[in-house]
Parts: structure tokens; C-alpha cells; sequence
């Protein structure tokens, strides 16, 4: 169990982080994916900020999770309904953390379970794959999804990705708290 949970940096501009901490776990996603609802789930109180506009958070947020690591929320990429200018931005932004951000050891990348993984989660996929950057996939949204679909969906999903390798799958629901304590569970083993 998380007992403290605090922001500790908003980066905006590249290499501007906190000094690096051994654990380091980030949170990638589209941008109407439920990152910041999943990650206030997780932490059992409202610390990200949730908007019904997809691409809210327009930064990197470190949070310091009980002095042994940094949780790390990312822009979301894809329909963020904002300029090309700032897309690039993030895009930018992005890139120089996984490229240059060592301390990151886990990549939690968050798909909607309801739908096939978009052109952009693939790419992300791809880079995270060149790069050598370790992830596990976390599937949102599945109380949306009928149970008589989800396994269903599920095997969609795995065998669209599994052109990329064999990954480790956490199904969730921020609205439910389904899969919430096996995720959170993964998290304490990282942090170890």
C-alpha cells in the first residue's frame, strides 16, 4: 500500500527532472486512455487532474511515491485536441526523457481494452521496443467492456501485439477498482 503520494516536479521543458531516484516507473498513453483517473486510483486519492477534454496533462508529473521512486505521468499522445506546435512539444519532450531518463526501469502503457491498439500505440510500442525500454501493457476501461467480450477482445488485442513479443497484460477499471490491486501489487514488486 502507497502511504505517501506527492508531486514533486511538473517538467515542461527537456531535462529539467528531479534527481533520479533507483525506481522509476512511467505511465504512457493516447490521450483519452483514463491515465490520470487510473493513476488516482491507484494512489486512492485525487492527485492527478482529471478533464472530461482528453490531453489534459500537457507535462511530465513526478510523483515521489513513499521515498523509493518516482510514479511518472507522461502526456498522452494522439487526440489531443491541441496545436501541432504543442503536439511536438510533447513529442519532443517525450523522446528526450526515454532516451535520456536512466533511472526508468518499467513502462506501464495503457490501451483501451474496448478497442484494437491505434497507429500510435503500436509506434509507441516500436519505440519503446528500439530503445530497450522495458514494458507491460494496462488494458482501461474493461468495465465498459461486456464480460461475455472481454476475453475475446483480450485475444484481439494480444494477437495485434504479438508481432511485437509476448507482454504482460493488466486489465483494469478506474471506475470499478477491477485489476486495480494486481497492478498496484506489480508497482510494490518494482519498487522493491
Amino acid at each position: 500500500m502507497f502511504k505517501k503520494i506527492e508531486l514533486v516536479k511538473t517538467v515542461y521543458t527537456k531535462g529539467e527532472y528531479p534527481p533520479p531516484f533507483d525506481n522509476e516507473i512511467a505511465f504512457a498513453g493516447r490521450s483519452n486512455v483514463g491515465k490520470s483517473s487510473l493513476l488516482n486510483k491507484l494512489f486512492g486519492i485525487k492527485i492527478a487532474k482529471i478533464s472530461s477534454n482528453p490531453g489534459k496533462t500537457r507535462s511530465i508529473n513526478f510523483y515521489n511515491v513513499d521515498n523509493k521512486g518516482y510514479l511518472v505521468d507522461l502526456p498522452g499522445y494522439g487526440f489531443a485536441n491541441v496545436s501541432k506546435e504543442e503536439k511536438k512539444k510533447w513529442a519532443q519532450l517525450l523522446e528526450d526523457y526515454f532516451v535520456n531518463r536512466y533511472s526508468l526501469q518499467m513502462v506501464f502503457l495503457l490501451i483501451d481494452h474496448r478497442h484494437e491498439p491505434q497507429k500510435k500505440d503500436l509506434e509507441m510500442i516500436q519505440w519503446l521496443k528500439e530503445l530497450g525500454i522495458p514494458f507491460m501493457i494496462v488494458l482501461t476501461k474493461v468495465d465498459k467492456v461486456k464480460k461475455s467480450e472481454r476475453i475475446k477482445k483480450l485475444n484481439i488485442i494480444k494477437s495485434t501485439l504479438s508481432k511485437y513479443g509476448d507482454y504482460i497484460y493488466f486489465p483494469v477499471s478506474s471506475n470499478t477498482g477491477e485489476g486495480i490491486g494486481d497492478l498496484k501489487n506489480e508497482i510494490i514488486r518494482l519498487f522493491r
